[in-house]
């Protein structure tokens, strides 16, 4: 294992041994894909700013134990998962967080419609953003371990491999839960996708 894992397990490392810099290069670096895995994992941009600093806070308690025994992204994008499961469960315990937390979405979700609107037609942006807005239901319509293996494929560019060790099942396991995911979403978003030149 070489490239970024030999980099990052041994800022790791140094981290173990009390590096603050080290931990803050690492939290610089992988700040940005976690957000982005947790805040797709669990729908709520607002609670995933919190999620993500929960995961570095665990990462930072977590380091006297950690090993470099595998891909550091895979030990972290672990922590996330956990995390994130979490907080799913909380919310299916507590339902009345998830709705409010639904409204606090479709609030953010509407500022983000109007970004770069000169970039395309009205009508065209108006298809592109409800097409947009149908992907985003219908990955948090899939079962959790389908959502998060898709994410890590398709967003984080995680080998199979590192997305079965996180999720802990098995690779052909791995396989199978992307492909149900990828023709789970290609089934539900048919009818948006006339061109068909989406590839979830």
């Amino acid at each position: 294992m070489a490239g970024d894992f030999d980099a990052d397990a041994a800022l790791m490392l140094r981290v173990r041994e009390g590096d603050l810099e080290a931990f803050e290069a690492l939290v610089e670096k992988h700040k940005q894909a976690i957000h982005n895995f947790v805040s797709r994992t669990i729908g709520d941009p607002t609670e995933a700013e919190d999620l993500t600093q929960n995961v570095f806070v665990q990462a930072y308690k977590s380091a006297a134990r950690y090993k470099a025994e595998a891909r550091f992204t895979t030990w972290l994008f672990t922590i996330a998962r956990n995390l994130c499961l979490n907080e799913i469960r909380r919310r299916t315990r507590h339902p009345l967080d998830s709705i409010e937390s639904s409204q606090s979405e479709e609030e953010s979700t509407a500022v983000r419609q109007y970004a770069d609107t000169s970039a395309l037609p009205p009508s065209e942006l108006a298809l592109r953003e409800e097409l947009e807005s149908k992907i985003e239901e219908a990955i948090l319509a899939l079962p959790e371990k389908q959502r998060m293996a898709l994410l890590m494929c398709r967003e984080q560019e995680l080998s199979y491999e590192d997305i079965a060790a996180v999720l802990g099942c098995s690779l052909s396991a791995t396989k199978s839960l992307i492909h149900r995911a990828r023709e789970t979403l290609k089934a539900q978003l048919k009818p948006y996708l006339a061109s068909g030149k989406f590839h979830p």
